[in-house]
């Protein structure tokens, strides 16, 4: 038998209901910065310094996710033409984004979701319902909703 404590809970401390399910819905973000795959990696390069992030989603006209572009993705391009010494040759975002992109369900667990950030070594996934974009879910999202948690029961 465990020890239990008779301290009840501490004033100020909002006590979490242990079956309280934590969807990914629920601290995604939805305002998001989204590209084009029409637009210059240039363009890409500035929005990411101006807006301090690290990639976003790729759409069309009609909000359908068709790719993501990284920061990753805008230094290969530069690499690439500084090799061919042709800086402003096929700079578009649709020739140097990742068009498979793995998307995350809305209604998983957030501690589902850290386990396939874990997995596999990305930084934001986002989430499409009905084919079209609706939010990213990204690490420090997760972080977030973890220090939401007051109880030690996490379910």
């Amino acid at each position: 038998m465990g020890i239990k404590s008779f301290e009840g809970p501490r004033k100020g401390q909002q006590q979490v209901e242990q079956n309280q399910s934590l969807k990914v819905s629920d601290y995604m973000t939805r305002d998001l910065i989204t590209f084009k795959a029409s637009q210059s990696v240039e363009e890409v390069i500035d929005t990411l310094i101006k807006k301090k992030i690290s990639g976003g989603p790729v759409v069309n006209d009609k909000n359908e996710l068709i790719g993501i572009i990284s920061e990753g993705d805008c230094i290969k391009q530069i690499s690439d033409s500084r090799y061919y010494n042709s800086p402003t040759q096929n700079n578009s975002v649709e020739r140097h984004m990742v068009k498979n992109v793995e998307t995350i369900d809305g209604n998983l667990n957030i501690f589902d979701a850290a386990t396939k950030f874990l997995e596999s070594k990305r930084r934001r996934f986002p989430i499409v319902e009905d084919g079209k974009l609706v939010g990213q879910i990204s690490q420090k999202d997760i972080l977030k909703a973890t220090i939401d948690l007051k109880s030690q029961n996490w379910k």
